[in-house]
């Protein structure tokens, strides 16, 4: 009997060690994610207090660099106006974006699969990268018109490089000797594919396709500066004309703001997939 009293005594210490260790870890995580979000605000912070200190030191006039609290108040003064014009921007980057998806991962996917058709399309790909973007513009703008197709376009144009790219070098990132078991174990073509080398691929699709959400960002604004009659990059213009510089820096806040947002959407979408692959994963080993 003093024997199966110490197996439960150690059990259970055992058992506490191990919740110890869980707890721990869960301080730990929450401390990482605690600094990850007040880090950047800390620097955001000391980075307003040095611009406003910089600007009263030396007495900086408002039409080269407002003061923080100028900027702050154009953003108040004109809310509605870059609320209304953000969504005018919106619409140009996520339709660029969308297209920019639709056509470059089948693409990519062409381009890998087909060597052929991928020695043809891959020198123009890489050199229509060289023809500067801000010049094919105006060209658009007289094809398509002032409205928002030739803005969406460009948005695609500047977009979709990276995820032809980074599809690509993700599809071909994976080690020989895995497709190799794959078919050892029976499996066609099409389930290594779906099953092995796309899962393998998923970080790299993903690293190009936060990259060209940025890039969408640019696109647009790009496309509002030639021919824009509406949206933030087109409000940047107007204020620039009018010298009126708390509310250019108000819009770049806003255009800031966005690419923060899309980028952080792309990003949690990319966590959501990566943790739907790890369980996948684990669940099949299991299965073996």
């Amino acid at each position: 009997m003093t024997t199966l009293f110490e197996k439960d005594d150690g059990n259970a210490g055992l058992e506490e060690l191990e919740a110890a260790i869980r707890k721990s870890q869960l301080r730990l995580r929450m401390r990482e994610r605690a600094s990850a979000i007040l880090s950047p605000l800390a620097a955001i912070v000391a980075l307003i207090a040095i611009w406003e200190l910089l600007t009263r030191l030396f007495d900086v006039p408002t039409y080269l660099i407002p003061r923080p609290g100028l900027v702050a108040l154009a953003l108040s003064e004109h809310f509605e106006l870059i609320l209304k014009e953000s969504w005018v921007t919106t619409s140009e980057i996520l339709l660029g974006y969308a297209l920019s998806i639709v056509v470059g991962i089948p693409l990519a996917l062409a381009i890998f699969l087909w060597p052929p058709f991928a020695r043809a399309i891959y020198p123009l790909l890489v050199s229509s990268q060289a023809m500067p973007k801000v010049a094919v513009a105006p060209l658009l703008i007289v094809w398509f018109g002032f409205g928002l197709l030739p803005k969406v376009l460009i948005a695609f144009l500047i977009a979709f490089f990276p995820i032809v790219i980074n599809t690509v070098v993700g599809l071909a990132a994976i080690e020989q000797e895995k497709i190799l078991l794959a078919r050892s174990m029976g499996m066609n073509g099409a389930a290594t594919f779906f099953k092995i080398r796309l899962p393998n691929a998923l970080p790299s699709i993903f690293g190009g396709l936060k990259i060209s959400i940025t890039l969408a960002v640019v696109g647009a604004v790009v496309g509002e500066f030639v021919g824009g009659n509406g949206g933030l990059g087109y409000q940047l213009m107007v204020a620039n004309g009018s010298m009126d510089t708390p509310l250019l820096f108000a819009g770049l806040i806003a255009l800031t703001v966005l690419g923060i947002v899309f980028f952080m959407l792309v990003e949690v979408v990319e966590r959501l997939c990566v943790r739907h692959r790890s369980m996948g994963t684990a669940g099949a080993r299991e299965s073996m």
